[in-house]
């Protein structure tokens, strides 16, 4: 009697396994549609549906692209020259470095100091793209004093340049090493010297006019007339470098030797004094990002929403690309109870360089007829209490799958959960309009909480910065027909008849 309860316990146990895997295998497989636990598809009380998108390539122009720059965001610098699909990009970086206080000084008498070297530091964050290729970085005075508090965009292009300051041939895997130099020993530097008459002419400066001196360190205002700041750039390379301006290592760093009465140079002491990027005293800087499509297949493909669907879509994050998406079945689809309605995008692996120029996180949103302008996804783009929107549960972030296509590789796949706003179209509350499909820094644009209220402007951002990602994924079937591919965009909706 006691093996024959152990063994009912025993199936028991293992029944229940059974169905607890069971289970879990089918709640794996519909979270893998985009985190919302749903219905099987049984094909008689739920069933699915792929509705084609007609997808066109554009680029944007300088006026719908007005993306600032923030000081606390990653800066770019650098060159890619050979991206097989999106062309060049020139990436340029503008700051000041100032005293910490003013009036300031050197340590003794101006006139018994001696230049030993002046180097710009950049605290480095990250590498983009091809690090191999070595870069030449060049730093020069700017021509014109930056504007306070001010937020450029990174569509202004390059800084008017002065006199050059100084050169440095880098190689761009050697930024993470240790460095080791008087009273600065760390990593994550990028170190250009420069020359050592700009560093007299900073020794020389004064607080006063006494002796026939310039008095760039009697207060702010002055020490800008006299240096206006820098222009950091770069040629020859085909990767980014990402720069934190507030960072510890971001400094211009003057080494000098102080004379003591005209001691042999050995014995002279050496110092060094910092000039930083010291945000609560107000510092000028520019993100210019420069984009050079010229031959490149998203060029040749780029002619917007009165052209042919095209087969392939190339977005960049900003300044960059997008697409317009169009979506004709939702018109007229009947009523239903929608479980899930998603946008699948994937990635078109495209080689050895999308190893090299990675993809981040993209977007949908969708075209307001009424004020003419973009909005935030009706009912599915939420925000709360402190202005965060639900981008993660929305499906910016993309999955890692295997490639379908059998190339062997994992490639990216994104999942727009579309499920409120595909069920208030078919149910009549709202209209389907354009959707637009990319990958920006940020954006700021209308959210409305209910179709009727009144647009307020929210900021979506997307990305951490703007410069670094791309990626070409699949667009409409085959061209201008649809469902020839079945890894082309496509609405996917899990729904249960009325």
């Amino acid at each position: 009697m006691k093996y024959k309860n152990l063994a009912l316990a025993l199936g028991l146990v293992v029944f229940s396994a059974v169905i607890l895997l069971v289970s879990c295998k089918r709640i794996n497989d519909y979270t893998q549609l985009g985190g919302d636990l749903i219905p099987e598809v049984d094909g008689i009380n739920t069933f699915d549906t792929i509705i084609d998108i007609q997808a066109f390539n554009d680029t944007f122009t300088i006026a719908a692209d007005t993306g600032l720059s923030t000081y606390n965001n990653t800066h770019y610098v650098g060159r890619i020259d050979n991206d097989p699909l999106f062309g060049r990009t020139d990436a340029q970086i503008a700051l000041e470095l100032k005293p910490s206080a003013y009036r300031w000084t050197f340590s003794n008498r101006p006139d018994s100091l001696h230049i030993d070297s002046v180097v710009l530091v950049l605290s480095t964050v990250e590498t983009y793209g091809d690090t191999i290729i070595p870069q030449t970085f060049s730093v020069y005075e700017l021509a014109d004093t930056l504007a306070l508090a001010k937020r450029y965009k990174y569509r202004d292009g390059p800084r008017a340049k002065g006199a050059l300051l100084g050169s440095r041939l880098t190689d761009l895997r050697s930024l993470n090493d240790s460095v080791k130099v008087y009273k600065d020993t760390t990593s994550n530097q990028l170190r250009i010297r420069l020359d050592d008459a700009f560093g007299a002419r900073l020794l020389g400066y004064d607080t006063t006019t006494a002796n026939g001196r310039q008095a760039a360190y009697l207060n702010d205002s002055t020490f800008r007339s006299y240096v206006k700041g820098f222009l950091v750039e770069s040629s020859g390379g085909n990767g980014l470098v990402g720069v934190n301006l507030a960072g510890a290592n971001t400094k211009l760093a003057i080494y000098y030797k102080n004379d003591r009465n005209d001691a042999p140079v050995a014995s002279w002491d050496t110092t060094v004094a910092y000039f930083t990027f010291n945000v609560n005293s107000g510092v000028g800087y520019a993100q210019s990002i420069v984009r050079d499509y010229g031959g490149t297949q998203l060029a040749a493909n780029s002619d917007g929403i009165n052209g042919t669907p095209d087969a392939d879509l190339y977005l960049q994050n900003s300044p960059g690309s997008y697409a317009y998406l169009k979506i004709p079945g939702l018109v007229g689809l009947t009523n239903r109870v929608v479980h899930r309605a998603e946008i699948m995008v994937d990635q078109v692996w495209s080689g050895i360089e999308d190893s090299l120029f990675t993809a981040v996180n993209m977007y949908v949103d969708a075209w307001d007829p009424s004020v003419s302008k973009f909005q935030t996804v009706p009912y599915d783009v939420t925000f709360d209490a402190s202005g965060n929107a639900n981008l993660s549960t929305f499906g910016v972030v993309p999955y890692f799958i295997a490639d379908p296509s059998g190339s062997g590789h994992t490639i990216k796949q994104w999942r727009f959960n579309m499920t409120r706003y595909v069920q208030n179209t078919v149910n009549g509350t709202i209209t389907p309009t354009d959707l637009r499909l990319s990958m920006p820094f940020y954006y700021v644009e209308n959210y409305r909480s209910s179709p009727g209220a009144t647009p307020l402007l929210a900021t979506v951002g997307v990305n951490a910065a703007p410069g670094k990602g791309r990626v070409r994924v699949h667009g409409t079937g085959n061209g201008a027909l649809p469902g020839a591919n079945p890894q082309r965009i496509r609405l996917r909706i899990v729904y249960s008849k009325i």
